[in-house]
């Protein structure tokens, strides 16, 4: 039996959990009835302009045609085996492609569900790494402040104890070490001091270190900055130097999102260790994937129990690894280099306004990413009932606003999400 929308919406705010909401007093939501290019369409008739690209990872639009086929094609023929023991073409032809488009040496590939289960892979491999070696007490794991890693338990203990959203778990979690956040911006000149915290932690604790663990250039949901690429550059030879695996949070960063194909490649370094996730299937299925050097593959396996232990359910899963082939190579035949670079400068320009409003900490831009910082959080009711009046879709957290639009969205569309932004941000102002 359908329900009408009214019906749907009172079963919804009656039974169903949103990400970040109470069940006993949610926030209002609003019911899609469909989605296409860069438009998603509510079941009232509404169409919104999509500046989220559903977090980040929509890149080439909503039910692009080559994304739509490769799915049908694959569900006629497997949608679903497990992968112990088994293998099939479109996680060969998945794992020769990262394999082949990811920084130098990370040529090991692991298949999981989502971004979060991705960094738990990561760090597990790191523990296991060392296990292996016969240095067990190398466990801990060594982060920036203000860093996201997702929701999982051991991904939680690395996101910032204050702004990664789980500090009331911080007395059941793991603790590690939080070095200062990096405080020089991308675009600006490199001063040396910024690396000193950093560099005391890892010289002062490496013998228990496995990993450091971090976002390269763009940190996410922890803040949404973006640091200057000799911070990593530095973090990378520090690594080297000290013995300590180097694992990049990419998932977020990777496929583009910040004017390189992976974030890494603004410093020109190769992590131990490499998470994919969000854009990996162009936002058509969850699909993450883990990558680590031949090091690492050689030194787990030669140690006890000579296995790797991690092993989902649903690994390697043939429709996921299908689409995110065919969104990468539909990303790899576009002109996305140039498409996000026009994308950047309009923000740049769309979002200037906002700099002289005396409620706005900072405004930055960096490839298809434009943030917002205001002086004191935004009312999330009050301002997403705005945005979506205005016909766009934008999901700001605490005193964020920003945009992430997929990399297709033409130069009008774009002109009226940024417009739409400036006004509903003045408006924060004056309330």
């Amino acid at each position: 039996m359908s329900l009408d929308t009214q019906q749907l919406l009172e079963f919804d705010r009656k039974f169903i959990w949103h990400p970040y909401t109470s069940i006993e007093n949610p926030l209002p939501v609003y019911p899609v009835e469909s989605a296409s290019g860069v438009r998603i369409r509510l079941m009232d008739g509404r169409e919104l302009i999509d500046g989220m690209a559903s977090w980040w990872s929509v890149i080439h639009g909503y039910s692009h045609p080559v994304l739509v086929q490769a799915l049908q094609e694959q569900a006629a023929r497997l949608c679903h085996v497990m992968f112990g023991g088994l293998t099939h073409e479109p996680a060969v032809d998945l794992a020769r492609l990262l394999v082949d488009l990811t920084p130098a040496g990370l040529n090991r590939v692991f298949f999981c569900d989502s971004g979060s289960v991705a960094v738990e892979v990561a760090m597990k491999m790191a523990i296991q790494y060392w296990q292996s070696l016969g240095r067990p007490a190398k466990n801990r794991f060594l982060t920036v402040r203000s860093g996201y890693h997702g929701d999982t338990f051991h991904a939680m203990s690395v996101c910032d104890p204050v702004t990664g959203m789980h500090h009331i778990f911080a007395g059941n979690l793991p603790r590690y070490l939080f070095a200062d956040r990096p405080q020089v911006g991308f675009h600006d000149q490199w001063d040396e001091a910024d690396i000193a915290s950093f560099a005391a932690l890892i010289e002062r604790h490496h013998d228990e270190l496995s990993a450091v663990i971090l976002e390269p250039i763009v940190q996410g949901a922890g803040g949404m900055r973006f640091y200057h690429p000799e911070y990593l550059r530095r973090v990378r030879t520090l690594c080297d130097h000290y013995d300590v695996l180097l694992i990049a949070d990419e998932i977020a960063t990777c496929f583009g999102r910040s004017g390189k194909l992976f974030a890494c490649e603004h410093a020109g370094i190769s992590p131990d260790i490499i998470c994919l996730g969000k854009a990996l299937t162009g936002g058509t299925m969850t699909l993450a994937a883990v990558l680590a050097t031949e090091k690492i593959g050689e030194g787990i396996s030669a140690g006890d129990p000579g296995v790797f232990m991690h092993g989902p359910t649903f690994m390697g899963n043939p429709l996921a690894c299908r689409v995110a082939v065919a969104s990468i190579n539909l990303l790899l035949a576009s002109d996305w280099q140039k498409r996000v670079l026009a994308i950047e400068q309009q923000l740049r320009e769309g979002l200037s306004p906002c700099r002289d409003m005396a409620h706005v900490l900072d405004v930055r831009v960096l490839g298809a990413i434009g943030v917002v910082e205001l002086q004191e959080p935004v009312r999330m009711e009050r301002i997403q009932a705005a945005f979506v009046q205005r016909g766009v879709w934008v999901r700001p957290f605490g005193r964020l606003v920003y945009l992430m639009p997929p990399y297709c969205m033409e130069a009008a569309d774009l002109a009226l999400l940024t417009l739409a932004l400036v006004e509903v941000v003045a408006e924060e102002g004056k309330t």
